[in-house]
C-alpha cells in the first residue's frame, strides 16, 4: 500500500500534469476524429482512456467545458473507494463496483498515486437497525465483496475508540483516496496514448453534416458536427457523451430521449477542526433506512488529513450550484416542472424538511452525528464543502439506481451513445464502467 505523505506528492502529481489544464487558445485543434468523448469528469476520462488503448489506430478527442478536467462531481465527493457491500446482488452496479475497487487499488499501486486503507465501519446504534445491518452483511458476503465481518459493540471501541454502536458490519477493504488525482492520471493516459483534450468547449450541438464541401470528401467520412457556444466545430464518425450534471440536455440536443431526467441535489460537509481529528480513524457511516432516498450522514477521513462529516441532500437550484444561493432559472424550472420530481418530493415532504433543516441549523446536524459519537460539539466543527449530485429520476418519482445507456435511431442517433446515469460509486467502477462503455461503443459501432 501506498504512503500518506500527501502534501508534496500530490503537488508534485498536478504540476506532472499540465497539459491537462490548459485551455482551448491554447491547443491546436484538429477538425475530424473518429470518435469525439463529451464531458472530462471521471467516467469520461476512463472510459476515453479505455478506447483509445483498445483501439490506438483511431483519432480520438475529449471535449469538456470547463478550463479544467474532473472539476465537478469528480473533484467534488466524499473520496472513498468502496468495497460494493449496499447493492442488489447480481446487480450490474454491484459487480461494476467490486471488480472497479480491485481494478483501482491495482491502478493507484501502478501509478504511485497514493491511497489509505482505513477501513469502514456501519454501525447500528439501535436494535430496530441489526436486521437490517444482518441482511448488509448477507449481501455483501453474495456480492463477493473481501474481508467482511460483523463485530460487537467491544470490537467497534477497538476499531474507532470514540464511535458507540451495540454492533457493526467491519469492512477493512473499504479506502480513502483523491479522486480528482485518479481522473487527471487517466487523462494523462490518454493524452500520452495520443488523444486530444480540449478545454472550454461547451457543446450547443450534435447534428449531422448537411453536406461536403465540393472536392472535401471529409463531411462523409466524418458525418457528425459537435459545436459549442462560441462557434467552433468538431466533425467525428462517432459520440460518445459522459456529461454528468447534463447528461440528459445532452442527450436532447442529439434528437434522443429526453428522460431520465438529471435532477440536482446539494450535500452540505462539516469539517472537524484540527484538534477533533483524533475522534475519527476511518469511516463511519450508518445503517441505510430503505424508507429514505438517500444513504444519511457519516464521518469521512480524508487524504489530506482532515475529516468531513455529512452530507445532507437538499435540491439545488441550479446544476452547478456549490452555495445555498446559487441560482439558475433554467434548472430551477426544469427540476419543479418535471412530474418524477413533484413525486419524489410529494413522497418525502418530512424527509426534505428535515434535510433543509439540518443543512441551516448545524445544531440538528450535530444531533445526528452524535448518535456514533457523543463526544462531538457544535463547536468542533466547521462548514465544509459541498457537491452536487446528478441524481436521474424517472417520470413516477424513482431514483434511476443502476447504469443507463441511450442511443438512438437513423443517420445520427445510430452513431451517438450516451452515459445517462452512472450513479455513485461511479468513482470506484470508474475502470469497469470504462469497460463496459468500450464493450459497448464497440458493439453499437464499426470502429
Amino acid at each position: 500500500m501506498m504512503g500518506i505523505r500527501r502534501g508534496a506528492l500530490l503537488k508534485a502529481v498536478y504540476a506532472a500534469q499540465p497539459k491537462l489544464l490548459k485551455d482551448t487558445a491554447s491547443r491546436q485543434l484538429h477538425s475530424t476524429y473518429d470518435v469525439a468523448i463529451v464531458g472530462a469528469g471521471i467516467v469520461g476520462l476512463a472510459s476515453a482512456r479505455e478506447l483509445i488503448l483498445r483501439h490506438p489506430a483511431l483519432t480520438f478527442v475529449l471535449l469538456e467545458k470547463e478550463k479544467e478536467l474532473a472539476v465537478h462531481q469528480s473533484g467534488h465527493n466524499s473520496g472513498v473507494i468502496h468495497s460494493g457491500i449496499y447493492y442488489t446482488p447480481g446487480s450490474l452496479k454491484a459487480r461494476l463496483c467490486v471488480r472497479g475497487a480491485t481494478l483501482a487499488y491495482e491502478y493507484c499501486e501502478k501509478k504511485g498515486i497514493p491511497y489509505k486503507r482505513c477501513g469502514k465501519l456501519i454501525v447500528a446504534v439501535e436494535q430496530e437497525e441489526i436486521p437490517r445491518l444482518k441482511s448488509l452483511y448477507e449481501r455483501g458476503l453474495k456480492n463477493n465483496v473481501r474481508d467482511l465481518s460483523i463485530v460487537d459493540a467491544k470490537e467497534i471501541r477497538e476499531r474507532e475508540p470514540y464511535c458507540r454502536g451495540i454492533m457493526a458490519l467491519d469492512s477493512p477493504y473499504t479506502a480513502i483516496v483523491d479522486w480528482r488525482m485518479v481522473a487527471l492520471r487517466y487523462g494523462k493516459d490518454f493524452e500520452e496514448a495520443g488523444g486530444a483534450v480540449v478545454t472550454e468547449f461547451e457543446v450547443s450541438d450534435i447534428a449531422m453534416v448537411k453536406e461536403s464541401p465540393a472536392g472535401n470528401p471529409e463531411g462523409m467520412k466524418y458525418p457528425i458536427a459537435i459545436r459549442d457556444k462560441k462557434g467552433n466545430e468538431v466533425q467525428c464518425r462517432y459520440v460518445l457523451t459522459c456529461g454528468g450534471l447534463y447528461s440528459d440536455r445532452l442527450s436532447q440536443i442529439s434528437g434522443c430521449s429526453p428522460e431520465p431526467r438529471i435532477v440536482p441535489f446539494r450535500g452540505d460537509y462539516l469539517v472537524l477542526k484540527p484538534d477533533k481529528h483524533y475522534l475519527v480513524k476511518g469511516n463511519i457511516y450508518p445503517v441505510p433506512d430503505p424508507r429514505f432516498p438517500f444513504l444519511g450522514v457519516h464521518f469521512t477521513p480524508r487524504m489530506d488529513g482532515s475529516v468531513w462529516l455529512g452530507p445532507n441532500a437538499v435540491l439545488a437550484f441550479k446544476r452547478e450550484g456549490y452555495h445555498l444561493y446559487d441560482f439558475n432559472a433554467q434548472d430551477f424550472a426544469d427540476a419543479l416542472s418535471f412530474r418524477g420530481l413533484q413525486k419524489l418530493i410529494f413522497r418525502n415532504v418530512t424527509y426534505g424538511i428535515g434535510e433543509m433543516y439540518r443543512g441551516v441549523f448545524l445544531g440538528a446536524q450535530i444531533k445526528i452525528l452524535q448518535k456514533y459519537i457523543p463526544e462531538l460539539s457544535l463547536s468542533d466543527v466547521l462548514r465544509g464543502p459541498t457537491g452536487v449530485r446528478a441524481q436521474a429520476l424517472d417520470r413516477d418519482g424513482n431514483l434511476v439506481d443502476d447504469f443507463v445507456f441511450d442511443g438512438g435511431v437513423g443517420d445520427l442517433g445510430s452513431r451517438v451513445l450516451h452515459v445517462r446515469n452512472a450513479p455513485s460509486p461511479a468513482a470506484t467502477s470508474s475502470l469497469s464502467i470504462a469497460e463496459m462503455v468500450a464493450d459497448e461503443v464497440e458493439s453499437r459501432f464499426t470502429l
